[in-house]
């Protein structure tokens, strides 16, 4: 076991108190005809740093396509002010974001953030946070889930994490960075060829394959202990799939045995268990998010398409018909929603599938295409694209609306998965 880096930015934020009015459902995210919530978000005051703290949780917002933010210059209230609702109604705003930093004797910084409802005059939403001073954008991201679940009553994504195998000059490198593309970081530096990583269901741990000295291997970082640790090694190709849903075990593809098959391996024991036994190509295993499926690439029928199966195998299904070469499948998180990239015109696209093989949808069309991944809540989906020349990496949204790329353009970025 070989140690990589001293930490990471996993845990960080402390949530102190919580005092929520009671629930009331403001969005409808499954509504595709819902109106975009009017929300001011107020400077924070108290620090210097309060401001980047509220303009992170105004982006984070703005970002969903959710909300409508009102411009500051709009704002009558002043942002010490105490809510009063009769200066927000002339404005047609619906919630009022204020909050307060502040440096503990002990040198951390405390953050207070309320949220007003403006036509019930109460608080929807008040909380407390603790954190440390270089920790600024971490404790927004978590203001903005908070407040996201408040307003929404779901999660949000704003804490998570991306992924990503990074390229600069001969080697290649795995990166992580939040899922806005800030605060990247190089955390394993090492392989001369190495593949698209998958995260843990714990979101503690990565597996990924690397090419080292000429031989493919599966390799596991745990970010608890900061380490990398050699999962999976046999004469052949071996590439990580998906982790089970209850994280003990690691789908793969290996071709110790010939033409490459998928197998299970026992996370701890290191048992391994194949699953399927076909003559031809059988890769890229992820798991259905109630854990009874396994979707992946076979060429059973002479071209690579996506096909379903059971975990011993059984009950195979194919899902794609159209196009000669569909390969790197996922599935949403709620189950109901396949993404894949398929061959067109020479080049790769993205669509997305029901499991049944219905409603099929192209999601891109500029450049080449590739290796999507789900964000937690399935609203959003990250992948690799070439329409800016070098590969880089890109989120939209799950219907294929507002592309943009997050990872910077001085470095060749693939194969991007998003944490659970």
């Amino acid at each position: 076991m070989k140690k990589l880096f001293a930490g990471v930015f996993l845990t960080t934020v402390v949530l102190f108190i919580s005092v929520c009015a009671e629930a009331r459902l403001y969005v409808d995210i499954t509504s595709p005809g819902q109106r975009k919530l009017p929300v001011a978000v107020q400077d924070f005051l108290g620090m210097p740093e309060g401001k980047e703290v509220s303009d992170a949780v105004e982006s984070d917002l703005g970002f969903t396509g959710l909300f409508a933010m009102l411009e500051k210059s709009k704002q009558v209230e002043g942002a010490g002010a105490p809510f009063s609702p009769e200066n927000w109604r002339p404005l047609g705003v619906d919630a009022v974001v204020k909050g307060t930093l502040e440096v503990s004797p002990g040198g951390e910084i405390n953050a207070t953030v309320a949220v007003y409802d403006v036509s019930e005059a109460n608080t929807m939403m008040k909380k407390k946070y603790t954190t440390k001073k270089d920790l600024i954008r971490p404790l927004a991201h978590r203001i903005a889930d908070d407040i996201y679940e408040a307003i929404t009553g779901q999660k949000g994504i704003f804490s998570s994490k991306i992924a990503f195998v990074g390229q600069e000059g001969g080697g290649r490198s795995i990166y992580l960075m939040d899922y806005d593309g800030q605060r990247m970081k190089k955390i394993v530096s090492r392989g001369d060829v190495t593949m698209k990583p998958h995260w843990a269901p714990d979101g503690k741990r990565l597996a990924y394959s690397s090419l080292r000295s000429s031989k493919w291997a599966i390799y596991m970082l745990d970010f608890d202990s900061a380490s990398e640790s050699l999962l999976f090694s046999s004469p052949g190709t071996n590439l990580a799939g998906d982790f089970t849903v209850d994280g003990k075990y690691l789908l793969l593809s290996s071709s110790a045995r010939g033409t490459p098959d998928i197998y299970m391996l026992h996370i701890t024991t290191k048992v391994l268990s194949r699953i399927t036994y076909a003559d031809g190509i059988e890769v890229s295993p992820s798991t259905s998010p109630e854990g009874t499926r396994i979707v992946f690439v076979s060429d059973k029928s002479s071209s690579p398409q996506i096909y379903t199966m059971g975990f011993d195998g059984s009950d195979v299904r194919r899902v794609s018909y159209e196009g000669n070469y569909n390969t790197s499948p996922e599935w949403s998180p709620a189950g109901d929603k396949i993404v894949f990239a398929s061959m067109q015109g020479g080049r790769f696209q993205i669509f997305t599938v029901n499991p049944d093989g219905g409603a099929l949808t192209q999601l891109t069309n500029q450049g080449a295409n590739d290796e999507p991944s789900f964000s937690p809540d399935g609203r959003y989906i990250t992948f690799t694209s070439t329409r800016d020349g070098a590969k880089g990496v890109y989120i939209m949204n799950a219907n294929g609306e507002q592309q943009r790329r997050i990872s910077p353009a001085n470095i060749r970025a693939f194969g991007p998965s998003w944490s659970h």
